[in-house]
């Protein structure tokens, strides 16, 4: 073969789509997204117009991308080698998303473990803040005002029984799917759906409880910038994980997925067992202890 050329095998198993232009729409929806959020940033209230035109512009992107590759996945198009591929984007999307989590949790440790120590000592105290005590929850020395944190035993714990609870309806989907019992199937992913949207209604209600009656806030030093930064991502990430089910659950009602061939729902399930693995982490370490 010459120098150059391509195996007829590989390409005829691997399939290559024709050119798109949504990668081009994404960019540009990037593009908007940042410019307007500069703007806003520097008080000019247009931003927030390039920030709407730059959401709707990657929704549309997205909604008809997502259409393309499940057209492509229903015609029969993909094979083994394709699935490959997508285990693979998968598997290193969610490593991503797991350095994510750990640079958030690794602040969270330097914080508690090294920083308030330290403003505690002696030398800290008497120059700088004087009857500052090494404790947490701490909002930090500079922080006069008084809150109080969240505790573990309400509405987490509840959350963290939904969240756990979710995790083994999906896996009971799952093994529906793979024995091709579709009612089972579509009624354990519309639990999991259902659960995942009762957490984030409980997590709105505590939101509103530590700011109205806790006086816990993004401002509150650095244990409430910690705690909302740490819950806010988390409660993004369900968000993200319960439009992915639904979207899965809808393809599951209009009879897509086979028992031998339905990764999009494979890689959706380890998306949400990556979310609760997550949270059982939150728990522990921003509520209980």
């Amino acid at each position: 073969m010459a120098q150059g050329a391509t195996d007829p095998r590989r390409q005829q198993h691997y399939y290559v789509p024709p050119p798109m232009p949504w990668p081009i729409f994404g960019s540009m929806a990037l593009f908007l997204m940042v410019l307007g959020g500069v703007f806003v940033m520097n008080g000019t209230s247009a931003g927030w117009i390039s920030l709407a035109v730059g959401a709707m512009v990657i929704l549309y992107m997205m909604f008809r991308w997502f259409g393309d590759v499940i057209r492509e996945s229903e015609s029969g198009t993909y094979h083994g080698w394709e699935d490959m591929s997508f285990r693979w984007g998968m598997s290193w999307f969610i490593f991503s998303e797991v350095m994510f989590f750990a640079a958030f949790f690794g602040a969270l440790f330097w914080v508690r473990v090294m920083s308030v120590p330290d403003l505690a000592n002696l030398e800290h105290t008497a120059l700088l803040w004087p009857g500052f005590e090494a404790h947490w929850p701490s909002a930090g020395p500079a922080f006069a005002e008084k809150f109080s944190p969240m505790g573990a035993w309400g509405i987490p714990a509840i959350n963290t029984m939904l969240l756990l609870s979710s995790g083994v309806t999906v896996t009971i989907a799952h093994f529906a799917l793979k024995q091709n019992r579709r009612g089972r199937l579509n009624l354990f992913l519309f639990l999991t759906v259902a659960l995942g949207v009762l957490f984030l209604a409980l997590q709105v209600y505590e939101y509103g409880h530590g700011y109205a009656d806790l006086n816990l806030k993004l401002t509150t030093g650095v244990y409430g910038s910690t705690f909302y930064m740490l819950t806010g991502f988390h409660g993004f990430h369900v968000t993200v994980g319960a439009i992915m089910l639904s979207v899965i659950l809808a393809r599951c009602l209009s009879g897509h997925f086979k028992p031998d061939h339905h990764f999009g729902f494979e890689a959706v399930a380890w998306y949400w067992h990556f979310v609760d693995v997550v949270w059982l982490g939150l728990f522990i370490f921003v509520y209980w202890l």
